[in-house]
């Protein structure tokens, strides 16, 4: 009988780049599989039923990250808790951590779909949600929040294989679900003309099958971090570890959207070609961040094996290891998104305006998303090293306070949409610099958990 190849990944030995490159990679392929969701709705809702389908797909983002992005922190800090029992080869607890996530994801799917189901209205006209968008964007999202527990149990399974070094198996999922979601999108958009409600259906669908498929996974997996159901059970020790190092993060997570409604509502005032046109801009600059977002996730969980093992030094090579494969992947792929912005623009709408607004928007832009690199590998270290609060600080103050503070004085000062658009890489320069000094400064070792 063979021997099972296993697919967890011991970040703790061997070359330092290539355990980094080889763990990320699957990581940015997912990503781009995971972005392809919204993406497909988006351009295909943009072609086939107009630019306020578009603007409405576009501009409920921040709502439906502002109330998932909580359950993603926590997420956070689950991952940090098994990677580092992982790394420490503590099987007992990689085990009960395991148990203690699923627990805490089956409670958290029921609160976001309540809480989003209530709050859409409420929310939407907080953005100043344009009566021509309003009423579809209220649609599209009631069914999103309907079936948001796919997406939540997905990435809870994806982020205990990913703790354990296995980045390999979410792919796949990601991979056939996003080709679901494009082919159910065609039927129900273009062929049955159902309209934003067909899109919003598709992605649900989707995202339930990788849960399903996520969930098997985890069940039928041979290492300490399978899922025995009728073991199932929360350890109380263990959860108040997930949430010391998980809560800072959620809170982050949720604050920053919560303030990119605000964002939001102060594009929403210039009208449906520039929510279109940001529309299109944003579901590009969720690609953009892909390769620094999955070399950010591969520092956490290398960050919390090595402490876990007790390896401080290599811990921090791989921090500045990582730092440097980010910024080189992102200025390669930012050289062509600047050459070619029009066309990229215009695979989700056709409307001139909307086109020349979205070039414009990713011009300005894209040449400030080295700095993000910075913020997000460092942020991103410091948490799998348990350190979650200072990223937390850092972030709330450079990405709502100071933020709201320069969108509230150039919306006035210039009434006009470019030094509005610029909030967003001022608080990336805030950031990047508020957070190196501390991580430069700083003694995060000290946060690694008592083994």
């Amino acid at each position: 009988m063979g021997v099972t190849r296993r697919k967890d990944r011991d970040m703790t030995e061997g070359v330092i780049w290539k355990q980094i490159f080889m763990f990320a990679l699957p990581l940015m392929a997912g990503n781009l599989f995971q972005q392809l969701y919204n993406t497909v709705d988006s351009i295909i809702v943009g072609n086939f039923v107009g630019k306020e389908a578009l603007a409405a797909v576009g501009s409920v983002g921040p709502i439906m990250n502002s109330l998932i992005g909580f359950f993603m922190g926590l997420s956070t800090g689950a991952g940090v808790v098994i990677s580092q029992y992982y790394g420490a080869k503590r099987e007992d607890r990689v085990q009960r951590a395991v148990h203690s996530m699923l627990c805490m994801t089956l409670f958290l799917c029921v609160v976001v779909t309540i809480a989003g189901i209530l709050l859409c209205p409420a929310m939407l006209r907080l953005m100043q949600t344009p009566e021509d968008v309003y009423a579809q964007a209220d649609e599209y999202l009631s069914i999103y929040f309907a079936g948001v527990s796919g997406l939540m149990i997905y990435n809870m399974g994806s982020g205990i294989l990913r703790a354990v070094g296995d980045s390999k198996r979410p792919l796949y999922f990601l991979i056939f679900s996003a080709c679901t979601n494009t082919v159910l999108d065609i039927v129900f958009v273009a062929g049955l003309k159902m309209g934003i409600a067909g899109a919003a259906w598709a992605t649900v669908i989707a995202q339930c099958l990788s849960a399903v498929l996520v969930l098997a996974t985890l069940s039928r997996a041979s290492g300490a971090y399978r899922i025995v159901w009728r073991k199932l059970r929360m350890d109380w020790n263990i959860l108040r570890q997930i949430i010391r190092i998980g809560f800072p993060a959620a809170l982050q997570m949720m604050i920053t959207s919560i303030s990119n409604i605000f964002v939001q509502s102060y594009i929403n005032v210039f009208g449906s070609s520039v929510m279109a046109g940001w529309s299109a801009y944003s579901k590009i600059d969720m690609f953009m961040m892909m390769p620094m977002q999955s070399v950010s996730m591969a520092a956490t969980t290398f960050v919390g094996q090595n402490l876990g093992a007790g390896k401080i030094k290599r811990a921090r090579t791989g921090t500045r290891t990582s730092l440097f494969l980010a910024m080189g992947v992102t200025v390669v792929i930012m050289i062509p998104l600047l050459v070619f912005a029009p066309l990229m623009v215009q695979m989700f709408n056709s409307d001139a305006e909307v086109i020349g607004y979205g070039a414009l928007f990713i011009r300005l832009l894209s040449p400030f998303y080295v700095l993000c690199c910075v913020n997000q590998v460092y942020a991103s270290s410091l948490r799998g090293a348990g350190d979650s609060k200072a990223p937390m600080i850092i972030m709330l103050l450079s990405f709502v306070v100071f933020r709201q503070v320069y969108l509230f004085a150039a919306s006035r000062l210039f009434g006009t949409i470019i030094p509005v658009a610029f909030g967003y890489p001022a608080g990336w320069l805030l950031c990047s610099l508020l957070i190196y000094l501390y991580y430069r400064f700083g003694h995060w070792e000290k946060f690694r958990l008592d083994q």
